[in-house]
């Protein structure tokens, strides 16, 4: 079963790691399934053994009226179809910082939008401290970006 609850995928972590795994975490919302998601998954797997993918839950997603688009029991089918992806798990929380402290991840993967440890929200720069204080390793994948956010109000709407 690759779609995990939080506390599950904690304990499946701790055992992959104690096997000398090293884990990549990925997080973000993934409505909108797209090219440029795919490609992020697939650099992301590359820079380790397990790909682990956390996404925001419904109450959360902060993205406009009429979003999520998908709920989140079916952005996270879409993403555990993925044969580059171990596992996913709906994140509880607002943002990845509690998420990473419960995971503990070796590696947590951004797309290079977020380069500059900067975005409108401040959620980078606070993940970047929980990262610094877990002692993990932040990298930015260099792959086609794309907004699910301008892809649905330029072609769907």
């Amino acid at each position: 079963m690759k779609i995990l609850d939080m506390e599950d995928l904690a304990k499946k972590i701790r055992t992959l790691k104690s096997s000398g795994r090293k884990i990549v975490h990925c997080h973000g919302c993934f409505d909108l399934m797209h090219i440029g998601h795919i490609k992020y998954f697939q650099a992301s797997k590359k820079m380790g053994d397990i790909l682990v993918v956390t996404l925001t839950p419904d109450i959360y997603v902060d993205k406009g009226p009429g979003r999520p688009v998908f709920n989140q029991d079916l952005r996270a089918e879409s993403i555990a179809a993925l044969e580059c992806v171990d596992y996913v798990a709906i994140n509880k929380w607002p943002t990845a910082e509690e998420t990473l402290r419960l995971l503990g991840p070796d590696i947590y993967v951004k797309g290079q939008e977020f380069e500059k440890l900067e975005d409108k929200t401040g959620k980078i720069q606070k993940e970047y401290e929980v990262i610094k204080e877990i002692g993990a390793t932040i990298r930015f994948t260099q792959e086609i970006v794309f907004s699910s956010t301008k892809l649905i109000n330029d072609y769907l709407k």
